[in-house]
């Protein structure tokens, strides 16, 4: 195990021995033994995983290289494509504005972006010939601030499952819109049809990106400028970013596999060193695994990190407590998975059973389609930051891992004396 302490401390991560926290530091590397053999296997160039408990670090290793044709060997302080792990923060961000009164969590879209208010929804009908066609019908309510949040806002990405709404999604390449500003993305999704009417389903899309647009009109300020403001900096992430355009920081990027380069319809592995006009709230950071678990550990505090206040615990649970009542369907591909729904930019546990892995109700978690995932299970005071860059092994390997690391805990609740 490589705990790699002056650059921990530096961020602030108190460290223990994992069975002061209740772990076992034998069943621990069977971790990094597992991603050693996949690195010897050539599935991916390397990988780092941080666990902490009770508020310490208790185990973090960085194996392999960072990248297939790069003989440096992979740090703990690497940059990682986080894609999709970038809701949870620009879902923070929201919820503070929300705190101070700026930002309304029931308020229609259209207030804050006006081309909302024309938005309608397509339904498919079969004409005479028995052909699918699509008429365009208007919601039966609006699209709210919340239903950004919590992918129910009946926008899509389109290339989950089918219809002629998605299909028209994936034909004008919404996802992978070019070189534009938030401004003119709001302005295009916008004359989209949505798929769904508001509030009715959960369904995975650019509702975080027209979040991110939202945070932008209420700020006064793009996107990162603002996320950097309130959240990046106050928080030490400083090596969180949309980009990254300085030449010491792009030797840090870790890189996948040649053969192992997409992660969806017409979306690629992306290049953060060419610097574009869009600032994706849903997908466009990268971080490295000590950033992301100071922004984890706000998170694991109730809010708050070396004595600055970022949330209330009230708005915490709130953000990760089940938004999706009865009354909102699941799509077929509901990518949260059974035993979980969903809160404000994370799925939420729901249930102790019927999920393929060990964690309490409560837990929280989500992931990047590059290959990065964390959750947070605040009932065993535990959370964990795994980072790779391999989209075709993102989810075999997130049960693998969570296996293990649950295998790891010895004793499940910490006493209140450590």
């Amino acid at each position: 195990m490589v705990l790699a302490c002056p650059a921990a401390l530096a961020q602030g991560l108190p460290i223990a021995k994992p069975d002061e926290v209740g772990m076992s530091a034998q069943r621990l590397t069977r971790i990094s033994d597992w991603l050693r053999s996949e690195v010897a296997q050539h599935k991916i160039p390397g990988a780092v995983i941080l666990i902490v408990r009770g508020g310490k670090l208790a185990y973090m290793d960085a194996v392999g290289q960072r990248g297939p044709d790069s003989a440096a060997p992979l740090k703990s302080d690497d940059i990682f494509r986080i894609y999709s792990m970038t809701k949870p923060i620009v879902s923070v961000a929201a919820l503070m504005l929300s705190e101070e009164g700026r930002l309304l969590l029931d308020a229609p879209v259209a207030r804050y972006i006006p081309a909302f208010a024309n938005v309608k929804v397509g339904v498919e009908k079969l004409d005479a010939q028995g052909q699918k066609t699509l008429e365009l019908v208007n919601p039966r309510r609006p699209m709210t601030v919340q239903d950004l949040l919590r992918h129910t806002s009946g926008l899509t990405y389109g290339f989950f499952g089918e219809g002629l709404v998605k299909k028209a999604y994936v034909d004008a390449n919404i996802s992978a819109s070019g070189d534009v500003t938030n401004t003119e993305f709001a302005e295009r999704i916008a004359k989209m049809p949505l798929v769904y009417h508001p509030g009715s389903t959960w369904d995975y899309s650019n509702s975080t990106d027209v979040l991110g647009r939202v945070i932008e009109v209420v700020s006064g300020q793009t996107l990162y400028q603002h996320l950097k403001a309130r959240l990046l900096d106050p928080l030490g992430m400083s090596d969180t970013s949309f980009y990254v355009p300085e030449p010491a920081r792009q030797a840090r990027i870790a890189e996948p596999m040649a053969d192992d380069r997409v992660i969806g319809v017409n979306a690629f592995v992306s290049d953060p060193r060419i610097v574009q006009k869009m600032e994706s709230g849903g997908g466009g950071m990268v971080s490295t695994a000590h950033d992301y678990a100071r922004f984890l550990m706000m998170m694991r505090n109730g809010g708050q990190l070396d004595g600055r206040r970022y949330l209330s615990p009230r708005t915490l649970e709130y953000m990760t407590s089940n938004h999706l009542d009865a009354g909102v369907q699941r799509t077929p591909l509901y990518l949260p998975g059974a035993g979980y729904g969903f809160g404000l930019g994370v799925a939420v546990r729901t249930s102790t059973g019927e999920a393929a892995f060990p964690s309490p109700a409560g837990e929280y978690y989500w992931g990047g389609a590059g290959g990065t995932y964390m959750w947070v299970d605040p009932a065993s005071d535990l959370f964990v930051v795994f980072m790779m860059q391999s989209p075709k092994l993102r989810v075999p390997y997130r049960s693998i891992l969570r296996n293990m690391v649950y295998a790891a805990i010895t004793e499940s609740r910490l006493s209140t004396s450590r």
